[in-house]
């Protein structure tokens, strides 16, 4: 049977530069505290503790003064710096430039908006951290919509800035942005602002090809990744025969009878070593 890595599947580049700044940080210099999973791979999490990474939450802050305190990519609300700082928190700033951007807009578009009464709209999960981040830009005055139900909340008699959340669906963002400008009074009141992060939007065409290639498609990611289950889904519309598993554990053998030719993908939160794990877990299955 034939069993094959997607290359382009992975860490985006964000990750890869906060894992890094991760591990040079743990070299050495005792240990080093994470607001946060790093990253939404429980596998990965594990594998950075054991060198002396710490998750911890915003309640534990206070008892991290003089401590190491490492911001993951998803980045934070301004709170949580002014809140380090008063604490003498050193803080290990790893927010993806990418995210990091799209605050700066969210605050711009607010800033914007506010005096003719318009409203800030932004794609994206409640409570994920990317969206508590932005959201925190403005004071939580942002309004967030998962989907097309949600476009409720807006007053379309009022002018709207829409954004995304970077790790959101293409095809919904447009969506939702054609349905607001049919329901405003006027189309020019509605500025849409395509902020989904293209290192990772490029990836749904690319997977949706890659699905349809193979027999059975195992795709590999954390259960609290946002962009997994986005991910997941594309490959499952191109290939009903797609299982999304976190670790090589979950393999069930069962999911190969028939098939010739197996592809293995992942999430942007989902290391290489991992998806080769899964690999090498498939060819005894086979054999027996």
């Amino acid at each position: 049977m034939k069993i094959e890595i997607d290359e382009r599947s992975g860490f985006c580049f964000g990750v890869v530069r906060a894992i890094t700044c991760a591990e040079e940080a743990l070299q050495g210099k005792g240990c080093v505290y994470s607001l946060g999973d790093i990253v939404h791979n429980r596998v990965e999490v594990q594998r950075l503790e054991q060198l002396g990474l710490q998750t911890v939450t915003h309640e534990d802050m206070p008892q991290l003064v003089g401590k190491r305190l490492f911001i993951r990519a998803h980045g934070e609300p301004p709170t949580t710096y002014r809140r380090a700082e008063e604490l003498q928190i050193e803080l290990i700033d790893a927010t993806c430039p990418v995210v990091a951007a799209l605050q700066r807009k969210v605050k711009a578009a607010y800033e914007k908006m506010s005096p003719k009464g318009g409203q800030v709209v932004i794609l994206g999960k409640r409570g994920h951290a990317e969206v508590v981040g932005l959201t925190g830009q403005v004071e939580d005055r942002a309004i967030v919509v998962e989907r097309p139900e949600d476009l409720e909340q807006i007053d379309f008699t009022r002018p709207i800035h829409f954004l995304s959340q970077t790790t959101q669906s293409i095809s919904l963002f447009e969506e939702l942005a054609d349905e607001m400008r049919r329901r405003n009074r006027s189309s020019e009141e509605v500025v849409v602002d395509d902020t989904i992060c293209r290192q990772v939007a490029n990836r749904e065409e690319h997977l949706a090809a890659f699905a349809c290639g193979y027999d059975v498609i195992l795709f590999v990611a954390g259960r609290k990744s946002s962009n997994g289950k986005v991910l997941s889904e594309v490959c499952r519309a191109a290939n009903p025969r797609t299982y999304l598993v976190e670790e090589a554990s979950e393999v069930d053998p069962h999911w190969f009878e028939g098939a010739r030719s197996v592809g293995i993908c992942g999430a942007t939160s989902t290391p290489k070593w991992l998806m080769q794990q899964v690999a090498d877990a498939i060819s005894p299955m086979h054999n027996e």
